[in-house]
């Protein structure tokens, strides 16, 4: 029996069926056309056999879509509700059992999953994307691509490259993981209820940490400082990492090759790694 995909009338039944409202609160859109489902899923090259992690995978109308490859699915799901619904509903559309494994949790305090998903694949809530994103990426190290969808101007700044107007934290950081891209977009047209922003669709492929894990925590903190004063050089916005003084800052900087002059939109993640390294050389 082939699995088969949610329509929009379909959705909005088991939507009243479950007395469910999309909320803002939990950047709830859902999906509700299925060439758009199955676009993101090919985009993601999902194969058979595969373990695909989704995250917020709501009535279910992306899981069914990734189902119907034949990989198996680990959806995480924070609303009870719909967590408890999912396994029905997929069974309903001809999904074999085992196939799906429902996580009734939120996305940001999961450390732990069956098996090894090697993709992830989800419909990000517009309100913590980026956080999802980087606590998957570091917490479960054998994801190696995927592609999410997200607010347009979230996925802008994932994808951006340094030295563009919205190149900040997030785009640095992104990066500290591997190489990001912009895959599409998507009309507003295809949510239920229709979102007042646009989206887009993006890609990513892991690559090796560019450093240790103690290196990143300290990136990472050096990465933030940089972006909370974005429009002061360096060796201002720094200080308070770097020693306390612009002065200190600027020698570590020197140290690191990075003109004390220079603002953050300008560094790569290598960059600031390298600045990360110097301030703990500096402090031995």
């Amino acid at each position: 029996m082939p699995v088969t995909l949610l329509g929009a009338a379909e959705v909005r039944a088991l939507a009243a069926d479950l007395d469910v409202t999309p909320t803002k609160k939990l950047g709830q859109n859902f999906v509700v056309d299925a060439n758009t489902v199955r676009k993101i899923v090919h985009l993601a090259g999902v194969q058979a056999r595969e373990h695909v992690v989704e995250v917020g995978p709501g009535l279910g109308s992306l899981t069914l879509a990734i189902l119907e490859t034949g990989a198996d699915v680990t959806a995480v799901e924070i609303d009870h509700r719909l967590a408890e619904r999912l396994p029905a509903t997929a069974s309903a559309h001809g999904v074999p059992e085992g196939a799906l494994r429902v996580i009734d949790q939120d996305a940001l305090r999961v450390t732990d999953l069956p098996g090894d998903p090697t993709v992830l694949v989800a419909n990000l809530p517009y309100n913590v994307s980026v956080p999802v994103l980087l606590h998957f990426l570091e917490t479960f190290r054998s994801i190696a691509r995927g592609v999410v969808m997200v607010q347009a101007e979230v996925g802008e700044r994932l994808a951006a490259p340094p030295g563009s107007k919205v190149y900040g934290a997030p785009s640095a950081k992104a990066a500290w993981w591997g190489s990001w891209r912009l895959a599409g977009t998507v009309s507003r047209q295809v949510f239920w209820p229709v979102p007042n922003v646009d989206s887009v669709l993006v890609g990513f492929e892991r690559a090796e940490p560019l450093g240790s894990e103690e290196e990143r925590i300290l990136t990472f903190r050096i990465i933030d400082a940089a972006f909370q004063q974005r429009r002061k050089m360096l060796r201002q916005a720094l200080a308070a990492v770097l020693g306390g003084s612009a002065l200190e800052a600027s020698v570590v900087l020197e140290r690191a090759g990075i003109a004390p002059t220079a603002r953050g939109e300008e560094l790569t993640a290598a960059e600031f790694l390298r600045i990360a390294r110097a301030t703990a050389a500096a402090a031995r």
